[in-house]
């Protein structure tokens, strides 16, 4: 006989345990049950909606997403949310960005998870740095710096033939960062970009 769990229950030691994200292992752990119950468990909440499966191993409460922050650097990794995103999160922008672009060293992906769509764009290992480590809602998530976030926008920009960012708050753009990180891409254009665009 498998063990079942109440969703009231199982909702309530989800909340207090304050997991945003959890596995089979975690509800072995916190209700004693079997590998073949956890397993059954959460199949049939998901298939009922009760939790919802963010990656493969990895669920959430339907009524209790993950904050989307902490959720881009989970859903694929190792990576850190960057570009026009960042660029809106730091005031950097104007615009508000609804995708949430995250950098990359693996292949280029997209997921649309909880209602929201992250992308993950990819770059060399030597250009995976300038992030910093930052808290929503009690969870950590990495995310580039101003200067970072603007050079990695403009690389891709740079190799799709877009045209460079137009408005956006320069004066909270350290140039001399901007350009040292710029150097980590190895591109003539990039770098040339980014001269004429904080001259």
């Amino acid at each position: 006989m498998v063990k079942l769990v109440n969703q009231t229950i199982f909702a309530a030691k989800i909340k207090e345990k304050k997991l945003a994200l959890f596995s089979s292992k975690d509800i072995r752990m916190l209700f004693g049950v079997s590998k073949r119950a956890a397993t059954m468990l959460l199949h049939r909440y998901a298939k009922n909606g009760f939790v919802v499966r963010a990656k493969r191993g990895l669920y959430a409460l339907g009524e209790f997403p993950p904050p989307q922050l902490f959720l881009a650097n989970v859903l694929y990794g190792p990576s850190y949310i960057s570009c026009e995103f960042a660029l809106s999160y730091h005031r950097i922008i104007p615009e508000t960005a609804y995708e949430i672009t995250s950098i990359t060293t693996k292949a280029t992906r997209r997921f649309e998870r909880f209602g929201k769509i992250f992308s993950y764009r990819k770059i060399h290992a030597r250009a995976f740095t300038g992030y910093t480590v930052e808290q929503d809602r009690g969870y950590s998530f990495r995310i580039a710096d101003p200067e970072k976030a603007f050079v990695d926008a403009l690389y891709y920009r740079a190799r799709t033939n877009k045209e460079p960012l137009s408005r956006f708050a320069k004066e909270h753009i350290d140039r001399t960062r901007a350009l040292q990180y710029a150097e980590l891409f190895q591109n003539k254009k990039l770098i040339s970009m980014i001269k004429q665009t904080l001259a």
